[in-house]
């Protein structure tokens, strides 16, 4: 039998990032807390939580984690049709979902759809980032229960939502295009022209430059890791970067920014794939993200 108790402490002690947190959280002494941790972990023989500063969960705390969370979503859906299992007496249980998303997503359109599901839901979200092309591996090892991805095809286990394509233009200030591209914008230019990049995982520049120019030409980079800094760079002249359009439509009418050629989008197809333990139950989320998607993101 599993000790829902100590389950419940670990879960407790990784969202919160400390052991006396998760102690109010459960109403309970943080001794009892630590006890109850403890001695799951000497009858699993393995560390479930890396004490520090936060506290986080090692590899087998979060599947713990995610297995009280799905314990969760049935408890819920249990309650709901007999609310006379409910102890009064025990401390509310939230639960909270595991959901990843690319950052541009995050910085335009989908916070919208979390927060219409949120208004109405009892769950919690944990919205965790990381590039388009990667959040699918999140749901392959099960450390989200849906996902925002940019992979043609659906995870193991998983359903696939198409729901349109994150539209990017290469952007610079008018002072920057004058600096760099006076003779014009040509691969030659582009290799002395320093552009934004968010992280290592970033491709977009060089899907933008193989699709404009038919190759990947090697150009200096600033490494700015935020959506919104990027927009901001991009007005200072810090360097020219792939922009969502919904940050800088109103920056390109004005003429604040501009196209580095003009009429050379580049749509990124992107999808929500979401576990079919909990499609059904998490109905409402999916709705939420279609719905806005339609309205945000471009036809593919």
């Amino acid at each position: 039998m599993l000790d829902y108790p100590a389950l419940r402490a670990v879960a407790a002690v990784v969202q919160t990032g400390g052991f006396e947190k998760a102690a109010r959280v459960l109403n309970v002494t943080p001794s009892a807390v630590s006890q109850r941790v403890k001695q799951l972990e000497e009858r699993l023989g393995t560390v479930l939580i890396e004490r520090g500063s936060p506290c986080v969960a090692t590899e087998q705390g979060e599947w713990l984690c995610r297995h009280l969370d799905n314990v969760g979503m049935l408890e819920g859906e249990l309650f709901e049709h007999l609310p006379g299992l409910v102890d009064p007496a025990e401390p509310k249980q939230r639960t909270t979902l595991n959901i990843a998303t690319n950052a541009d997503s995050l910085g335009t359109w989908f916070v919208a759809a979390a927060s219409n599901f949120a208004k109405d839901s009892q769950y919690l979200l944990n919205i965790v980032v990381d590039d388009q092309d990667h959040t699918a591996e999140w749901l392959r090892r099960g450390r989200v229960i849906a996902a925002v991805t940019s992979l043609e095809k659906p995870v193991a286990g998983c359903k696939r939502v198409p729901l349109g394509a994150l539209r990017y233009h290469a952007t610079a200030s008018p002072g920057f295009m004058s600096r760099y591209f006076a003779q014009g914008v040509t691969p030659e230019a582009i290799g002395d022209a320093p552009a934004l990049t968010f992280n290592q995982k970033d491709r977009l520049q060089s899907r933008w430059l193989s699709q404009t120019f038919g190759g990947d030409w090697p150009h200096p980079t600033h490494w700015l890791p935020s959506t919104q800094s990027f927009v901001e760079a991009s007005l200072f002249g810090m360097g020219w970067g792939m922009n969502p359009i919904e940050l800088v439509r109103d920056h390109l009418e004005a003429g604040r920014l501009v196209e580095l050629v003009p009429d050379t989008p580049l749509d990124i197809a992107i999808d929500w794939q979401i576990n079919r333990f909990a499609a059904d139950k998490l109905a409402g989320l999916t709705r939420e993200v279609a719905a806005i998607a339609r309205c945000r993101l471009a036809t593919r």
